[in-house]
């Protein structure tokens, strides 16, 4: 955990010079499930690209889930052709499976992965993890369904596509583009953290990845691609578009209940910009307004239905306490989490208390308002009444505002045990330029890989 709270800007953007032999900076997996014919040319083709463009240590790890066909011979000739190439086995099926398995394995400080079929056109791969190396973001996603992106598919898979982006917004209110493009990476520092709250093992697994994090306040940068559909995909699109509904329904229901430890995700106090003490300039201010405001009209009226429900059933002043009592208790709540975001149940029930010392106030200024109002006349009409809560309420919203910020829910909130701070990442030291075919030992680079079976072992036996 972080204990030094000191100011500062987030890294600049810049990128790293070459590097040269050790620890890749770029882990690129390609999940595989009996591919033997895409794999190879894939492969090399992806490898070709990064060895001419990609000014960093790099490495491909070929992910094959339990392949029954060629897949592991074919992973095992290129790498025993590529250097940078690694293969891993998984007996398992899923490839959310296998990425959560050899990311977690790995010890690469920027993670990516990308369909066999490399529908996405390769130029967009350093766009990708640019803001993962400078430090700017935590995940980054291609985008089909970005304004400048360039898609060929057909109009079956178009509308699958947009419909379940859709439903996102509407459901998980997801904020990213394009939940299934294969197209991704993160931060491995992210991905340690990230990883164990996902729960899928399938194709929902980026999307179930995708919602925590952005629940969670991390930064996803889109990178607008060029995508052209594989004609030949073994995507089952119905079994997919059901799993998925299932799991959207799964981490909805997580979410409304609190039961994710999203707090494992926040960044440490004073990694954001806002949490800066600037001179003059209050943090978090104007954006605490506009929430408090909101959660404040909506108790209004909340109050005033309230007390126009309990005003029938007995005196003015016994309806106005039960309805500011009601009231108070569920705006504390929401201005706990809406306005000053504080999450999780740690201190909950001192909150409640000390809105309800503050409801106190309040229940003195509109009773006292409405004392006036009886002495100045003996049986005033309904409308005055409400008109004279509303002028007293107004008055009480300003000192409850106040109250909050300073006393109830104070700037400085306790820092948890949380995520580093995102920094550019270090510098390999670089011995010399690189050869445009290299030839490096893969010695601690692949260490904590697991290798697949000799050429000469059939697939098929389980090994």
């Amino acid at each position: 955990m972080r204990t030094d709270f000191s100011t500062g800007s987030l890294p600049a953007r810049e990128h790293l010079p070459a590097a040269g032999a050790g620890t890749p900076v770029l882990d690129v997996v390609i999940p595989v499930h009996n591919e033997e014919k895409d794999l190879g040319p894939c492969v090399r083709r992806l490898h070709e690209h990064l060895t001419r463009t990609f000014p960093y240590a790099f490495r491909i790890t070929v992910a094959d889930n339990a392949s029954t066909d060629a897949t592991p011979h074919v992973a095992a000739r290129l790498a025993a052709e590529l250097a940078e190439v690694t293969p891993f086995r998984l007996e398992r099926k899923g490839r959310g499976r296998a990425l959560r398995t050899v990311w977690s394995a790995s010890e690469a400080p920027v993670l990516a992965y990308m369909d066999v079929d490399l529908s996405t056109d390769l130029n967009a791969l350093l766009p990708l993890v640019a803001p993962l190396i400078s430090g700017h973001s935590d995940l980054a996603i291609g985008s089909r369904l970005a304004r400048s992106s360039r898609v060929v598919r057909g109009a079956k898979r178009e509308f699958v596509s947009r419909s379940y982006n859709l439903i996102l917004r509407g459901s998980l209110q997801a904020r990213f583009s394009d939940a299934q493009c294969g197209f991704k990476a993160v931060r491995g520092d992210v991905a340690r953290v990230l990883l164990p709250l996902v729960e899928d093992t399938g194709w929902f697994f980026d999307t179930e990845m995708l919602v925590l994090a952005e629940r969670a306040g991390l930064r996803i940068h889109e990178v607008p691609v060029d995508w052209v559909d594989d004609p030949d995909s073994t995507v089952h699109i119905v079994r997919t578009a059901a799993d998925d509904l299932k799991g959207v329904w799964r981490v909805g229901k997580a979410l409304a209940t609190g039961s994710l430890p999203l707090d494992r995700l926040a960044r440490p106090f004073g990694d954001d910009p806002r949490d800066r003490d600037l001179k003059d300039v209050p943090p978090g201010l104007a954006r605490q307004l506009v929430g408090f405001c909101v959660v404040g009209v909506l108790s209004t009226f909340f109050y005033l239905l309230l007390y126009s429900g309990f005003r029938h059933l007995g005196g003015s002043q016994s309806a106005n306490a039960l309805a500011l009592l009601v009231s108070a208790v569920a705006n504390t709540a929401a201005n706990r989490r809406l306005t000053f975001g504080v999450r999780g149940r740690g201190g909950a029930a001192r909150h409640q208390v000390q809105g309800l010392l503050v409801f106190g106030i309040g229940l003195v200024l509109t009773a006292g308002s409405l004392a006036a109002l009886t002495a100045a006349s003996a049986d005033p009409d309904r409308s005055t009444e409400l008109a004279v809560l509303i002028a007293a309420n107004l008055a009480a919203t300003v000192l409850r505002f106040l109250l909050f910020r300073a006393w109830v829910f104070p700037d400085a909130l306790p820092v948890v045990d949380a995520l580093p701070v995102v920094e550019t990442l270090p510098v390999v030291d670089a011995p010399g330029p690189r050869l445009p075919h290299p030839h490096r030992a893969r010695g601690a680079a692949t260490a904590r890989l697991r290798p697949v079976p000799p050429a000469d072992t059939d697939p098929r036996d389980g090994r």
